[in-house]
């Protein structure tokens, strides 16, 4: 959140609905807090439109939505909800992602007044469809591509922290876990024997993430010096510190990732650390033949539909399955008449 007191310029009801999606449902605070970004433009929309007040500016921006009690938002109609989605479209210029998510978060809110509170009885969101969005093939590295980027970790000879962000680097494209499951890796969480590690997935849900030889390696050399670092306070459990000795934070890891794709010649491409993730997970479909029911596990995703992302192939793969079909040498007889030509020629 913004302050400790961000939650205090909503309306109740948007809190309960706020603390619900966090301590019952145990979102994370990235997705709560955009939530309510989307409900406090929403609910400033509605008051602006039926006040007739401007809907930008300052004066839009100082709205405020506290006050707004229960039967303000029991009375929002769909025609409403579609005159938003227009709004955000057209005066802010939001695109189709995030026209989306904002539905999404009022579908989600008023899914909280109708059936798990009951103080509705009619959903004004319910029959809305989301903004069909445009389907995107993950972006990834090759596997030259992820050498190179290694070896740029490797040639950073005046790096301070070169076995870290090699470690750091190296189970992003071999396990393909989250950023903030990264910064979250705690000594603790590691199998003695390097066999496996234990992260902390979206909504708090652990799992097991199995290392491969490369990962055992690289932390193998970085843990000396790990425990050779003076931490900032005592009993610290990080994997991975910062220059302060604090766990890394997900700005760190970002900045060193940006700063090594430079250094290997592909920040023109606009690589990030999500982008890691991709490349673990696409490499190991594509060129591990990873079964996707099995990828789903190993990313941590709830449901397969999200894996399948991965299941693209490349135009080679696509080039070579043809000419593997039993029909591609199969060419057309010649007509008889063509045969009789054929032979009086001969003759």
């Amino acid at each position: 959140m913004e302050k400790n007191n961000f939650k205090d310029e909503f309306p109740a009801l948007i809190r309960n609905f706020a603390n619900y999606k966090d301590v019952v449902q145990g979102c994370s605070k990235k997705t709560v807090t955009e939530y309510l970004f989307d409900l406090r433009t929403f609910s400033r929309y509605l008051y602006a439109a039926r006040n007739g007040l401007s809907l930008s500016g300052e004066e839009f921006e100082n709205i405020n939505i506290k006050e707004l009690d229960t039967d303000f938002f029991k009375s929002v109609t769909t025609s409403e909800i579609y005159d938003f989605l227009s709004y955000v479209g057209g005066e802010r210029e939001n695109d189709t992602r995030a026209r989306a998510r904002k539905l999404s978060a009022i579908k989600q809110f008023y899914k909280y007044c109708t059936v798990k509170q009951m103080l509705f009885d009619n959903n004004p969101a319910l029959n809305i469809e989301s903004p069909k969005l445009k389907k995107q093939l993950p972006k990834h590295l090759s596997v030259d591509e992820c050498v190179d980027l290694l070896d740029a970790v490797t040639n950073d000879e005046n790096s301070r922290t070169r076995e870290r962000d090699y470690a750091i680097l190296t189970i992003f494209l071999n396990c393909g876990i989250r950023l903030s499951e990264l910064a979250g890796i705690s000594l603790t969480d590691i199998d003695k024997d390097l066999r496996s590690m234990r992260v902390i997935g979206k909504g708090s849900k652990e799992r097991i993430v199995y290392l491969n030889d490369a990962c055992r390696n690289a932390i193998n050399t970085y843990l000396p010096i790990r425990m050779s670092t003076p931490a900032k306070s005592k009993g610290e459990s990080a994997l991975f510190l910062s220059g302060q000795g604090k766990r890394i934070s997900v700005k760190t890891v970002q900045w060193m990732v940006k700063k090594y794709l430079g250094e290997a010649g592909l920040e023109y491409k606009n690589y990030s650390t999500h982008k890691l993730r991709h490349t673990a997970a696409t490499l190991m479909y594509q060129s591990g033949g990873v079964d996707v029911r099995v990828l789903k596990d190993i990313l941590g995703h709830e449901q397969l539909n999200t894996t399948q992302i991965y299941t693209h192939v490349s135009n080679e793969h696509m080039e070579e399955a043809m000419t593997k079909n039993p029909l591609a040498d199969i060419k057309p007889k010649k007509q008889k008449k063509q045969i009789e030509a054929d032979n009086n020629i001969d003759e």
